[in-house]
């Protein structure tokens, strides 16, 4: 038996043969050509064929009612039209005398390493979105047909990485589980796996070609694969896989279920999404509301920046789309890592910690009052709440409701509805944590950003690989900060949410219940599996009467001193001079 490691996406049992799926490799010609306007004929042909057929995928996967994963592909043909950076790119190489794969190959390449080198695992993740179409591309300009990924039998695959398209070609009753030697957990990916439910693993690095045809399971709760497994391991594993198919269907029965404990303590349970895209599986998984919509979205999705009215309709598909529950916007959270040229931000050396979020707006306040326009008009569609971003002062909050206020009154003046809006801001930084009490007095509500709390709290570049034996994302200061922030806010009235992968943690849902978390905002598929462990929680083993204060004893009446013998007059001695006699002197 041989036993792979990697990292669990899904957790579940897998169990059959495995197949090896090995992409097309194109063999692309650097040599120049003279009939340039056929190249790039050679290229819109391509281009148009690549979205149909991404149009086609959308519209496949919209009738299955796989509504999240559609936009997948509704986001694949907008970015065909991005003249920007793939279309203009592409032909400014083929100017040159390059073929059209040449000219994919080369501006694709560039575009996926610009998101690539985001710091944010989200945007970070939308590199595989520009190889997926590179290669559909390739494909289309190539000839190759790609028709058949998985062959004919059920089987666990494995491959070097998957895209999208690849990944929805796929024969859903013949795919077992999942494995990949890449890949990130915010990846295409990773996110249908959810979305289906297939076990998978990713960076399983070291499982080979030559297992293909052979037995395996896939331990996703274990996050390996054991390929030739002995007869015990089979045994065990496969009533493993029962069970989970029986707590499958309890969870289901969770839907429309109050998130509450055994002793009726009551959670909000909210879901992070990152565009309209996400409205169908906030719906599906029964979140109770939105407690981070990233509207970088709106930002990075632009060739030029977003006008006012842009933005007002982005807002509103949402809010209208979820209404009557609570969507917490997170305003524009650009920069660092996530460039984008139209903004002309300067290069810096250390990014993360530089001129980013609420940075930025608080320096271009145009820019700011676009955003915060568009929010407060959208207001009057659904119930919203705005989130301020990167806050470490409270300065910067009384700044930003000031803007928000100027931008109110000028809507007001103009005849333009609103509705009722909260304000919060993210506590993400070891700085806005320890002056929790003072930022709540500004506030409706703090939301825990555990990911760059953690980050900015153990000095860890959580993007590094070479430090992940370093991260801890359970580091007791880190839990210390988020616990002594929760008691601030209710101090001051503010609730408090944590909208960062550890609000997802099963293994912490029981403490943060304990110190009064208000709401939990996670993955849309986590939703259901959470509300189940709060349900499983009784918070009545923790309560104890708390000791009642004695009565504070009388004062005495104090006996007059003795009085103290007066010291010996001894004659003073010299002070010195300088810097040691202002210090002891």
């Amino acid at each position: 038996m041989q036993t792979f490691k990697g990292i669990k996406i899904v957790n579940g049992i897998a169990i059959g043969k495995i197949k090896v799926y090995k992409p097309a490799v194109y063999e692309i010609s650097e040599e120049l050509v003279s009939d340039i306007a056929a190249e790039i004929a050679r290229f819109e042909s391509a281009r148009v064929k690549v979205q149909e057929d991404q149009n086609a995928l959308y519209d496949k996967e919209m009738k299955a009612g796989h509504k999240d994963t559609a936009g997948i592909f509704e986001a694949h043909a907008l970015m065909l039209d991005d003249e920007d950076s793939l279309i203009d790119p592409c032909k400014e190489v083929m100017a040159e005398g390059h073929t059209a794969e040449y000219a994919v190959r080369e501006a694709f390449d560039a575009a996926a390493e610009a998101f690539a080198n985001m710091d944010d695992e989200y945007f970070k993740a939308r590199s595989a979105d520009v190889i997926d179409l590179k290669n559909s591309m390739l494909d289309v300009l190539f000839g190759a047909d790609t028709a058949n990924l998985q062959g004919t039998e059920p089987a666990i695959l494995v491959a070097e990485d998957l895209a999208p398209s690849e990944t929805v070609k796929l024969d859903k009753s013949l795919l077992l589980g999942l494995v990949t030697r890449l890949g990130s957990s915010n990846s295409h990916t990773a996110i249908l796996a959810r979305s289906m439910n297939w076990p998978t693993l990713i960076q399983c690095h070291d499982i080979t070609d030559d297992c293909d045809g052979k037995f395996a399971i896939l331990d996703g709760y274990n996050s390996c694969i054991y390929v030739e497994p002995d007869q015990y391991l089979i045994d065990e594993l496969t009533a493993k896989q029962a069970e989970d198919k029986a707590r499958e269907a309890k969870l289901q029965e969770l839907k429309g279920q109050p998130s509450e404990t055994k002793d009726g303590r009551k959670v909000r349970l909210y879901a992070n999404i990152g565009g309209p895209k996400d409205i169908a599986a906030v719906l599906e998984n029964d979140a109770e509301g939105v407690g981070l919509f990233r509207s970088e979205f709106v930002y990075l999705n632009s060739k030029e920046e977003p006008t006012e009215d842009e933005q007002f309709a982005a807002y509103k598909k949402v809010l209208e789309g979820l209404a009557p529950r609570l969507v917490i916007i997170r305003t524009c959270d650009i920069g660092a890592d996530k460039t984008i040229d139209y903004m002309k931000l300067d290069k810096e050396e250390n990014p993360a910690l530089g001129f980013r979020a609420v940075r930025i707006c608080l320096n271009r306040r145009d820019f700011f009052k676009k955003q915060l326009r568009a929010l407060l008009r959208a207001s009057a569609f659904g119930k919203l709440g705005i989130m301020f971003p990167m806050i470490i002062s409270r300065w910067e909050v009384q700044e930003c409701k000031e803007i928000l206020e100027e931008c109110r009154k000028e809507l007001k003046e103009e005849g333009k509805a609103m509705g009722e809006i909260e304000i919060g801001i993210m506590i993400e930084t070891p700085a806005a944590a320890l002056c929790a009490d003072e930022l709540a007095e500004e506030v409706d509500f703090f939301s825990l950003g555990t990911n760059d709390l953690t980050q900015y709290t153990c000095a860890i570049d959580r993007q590094s690989a070479n430090l992940e034996r370093f991260s801890d994302t359970h580091h007791p200061a880190v839990l210390r900060l988020i616990r002594e922030t929760i008691e601030a806010g209710h101090r001051h009235g503010t609730w408090v949410g944590i909208c960062g992968e550890l609000g997802a943690d099963p293994t912490l849902t029981e403490d943060f219940l304990k110190w009064g978390v208000d709401e939990l905002s996670v993955n849309p598929k986590s939703i259901l599996p959470l509300r189940g462990n709060v349900r499983n929680v009784d918070l009545s083993k923790f309560k104890t009467e708390a000791p009642k204060p004695e009565p504070k004893p009388e004062p005495k009446p104090e006996a007059p001193e003795p009085e103290a013998p007066k010291p010996e007059v001894k004659a003073e001695a010299p002070k010195p001079k300088g810097f040691f006699g202002r210090l002891f002197g």
